[in-house]
């Protein structure tokens, strides 16, 4: 079996509501690039990228052309063992991670395809069949904040995450994570994300505010050493998850001791081979990780599942159920968020079947 063509697609994907975050950083629509490999046996896979490019360094216009110059390595070749052929890929163009992420899932979906089995028996098996998911909360008025909190709640969700920060303004910050925190109740996980939008004084003026409460703080500076600042200011557990892209920023979390749960976004460590890694590092430290990407539809948002379902629960946080907080959706069997959980599919592959009419015509076609 060799590979025989790749196509790309870009579809723009609509937030249901403006998804305003800390910085003046907001998500309304953004395009994603959705990857298919195929091979001259019939079998195919197909990959997903959606950068947010006031996020994270990385944008949608960057993943078309590094595919392309991949191309000549990637046609004709034997697709199956994703790492050997993603170890190639990687010898080929150093770095843009995010651009190698989507033909990273789709092989990963392709091999999996071929064996006949899901993609977590690839990753080492499943756990469980239903992952827990949590619900992210725009950053807008404390009040509305705490309504849209309770409303999700009686869905089944038991994870909440506040974004912070979207007014300059601590004290508003603090009052957004205690009348979430009030509206919910005890027992709920209430973290505040501001996404590195913060100083340090005003996240530790923040914290210290609600350190009488069950909360957590998620990413409020830009770097390792500031989070870390926070978290023993503080003493209120803290998840990173923007400088986090590797194994050395694991490495430096770890020793400085900042770090109690993870997010591995697949795109920013550059596809589902080096997040496993990363995961694997992470359960080593007795860190609980979130499985998910920076944005994205139904492709995406399965490679996460297969992702959490192949973690054993003890070092699970949670799963983002992206394709749910967009439109279009891009396949009618991909997996939707019930009851605060998300069902991995039994399907070979990623278990998602893309409808190619929603995708549209290719924008590029490799052969």
């Amino acid at each position: 079996m060799k590979i025989s063509t790749i196509k790309t697609y870009r579809v723009p994907l609509t937030s249901h509501k403006t998804y305003y975050m800390g910085d003046g950083k907001a998500c309304a629509t953004l395009d994603t690039i959705v990857v298919k490999i195929e091979t001259d046996a019939g079998i195919s896979g197909f990959g997903e990228v959606c950068p947010i490019p006031h996020y994270l360094p990385a944008y949608a216009d960057g993943v078309v052309p590094a595919i392309e110059e991949l191309a000549p390595l990637l046609i004709g070749a034997d697709p199956m063992g994703v790492e050997r052929v993603m170890g190639k890929v990687d010898h080929w163009l150093k770095g843009h991670g995010y651009a190698k992420s989507p033909l990273d899932i789709a092989l990963w979906d392709l091999n999996a395809r071929a064996l006949g089995v899901p993609v977590y028996q690839l990753l080492g098996g499943a756990y469980t069949r239903s992952v827990p998911t949590y619900h992210s909360i725009t950053c807008v008025e404390p009040d509305e904040m705490a309504r849209i909190a309770k409303d999700v709640q009686t869905d089944g969700i038991e994870q909440f995450q506040v974004k912070l920060g979207a007014d300059d303004d601590w004290q508003a910050d603090a009052e957004r994570l205690i009348k979430v925190r009030e509206a919910v109740g005890p027992g709920p996980l209430v973290y505040g994300d501001w996404n590195c939008s913060a100083t340090k004084l005003d996240a530790t003026r923040v914290g210290r505010a609600v350190s009488h409460l069950d909360i957590m703080l998620e990413q409020p500076c830009e770097t390792i050493e500031e989070c870390g600042a926070v978290r023993h200011a503080t003493g209120l557990p803290m998840k990173l998850d923007e400088c986090v892209s590797g194994i050395d920023q694991i490495m430096k979390a770890n020793a400085l001791e900042c770090m109690d749960v993870v997010t591995l976004k697949i795109a920013k460590f550059g596809g589902l081979t080096p997040t496993k890694k990363g995961r694997d590092l992470l359960m080593h430290f007795g860190v609980k990780v979130c499985a998910e990407c920076m944005w994205g539809s139904d492709i995406i948002t399965a490679a996460s599942v297969h992702l959490a379902a192949a973690t054993p629960p003890r070092y699970l946080q949670n799963v983002c159920d992206l394709s749910g907080y967009v439109a279009p959706r891009l396949a009618p069997d991909g997996p939707v968020r019930q009851g605060g959980r998300i069902q991995v599919s039994d399907a070979p592959g990623l278990g998602v079947t893309p409808d190619e009419d929603m995708l549209g015509a290719p924008i590029t076609h490799l052969n």
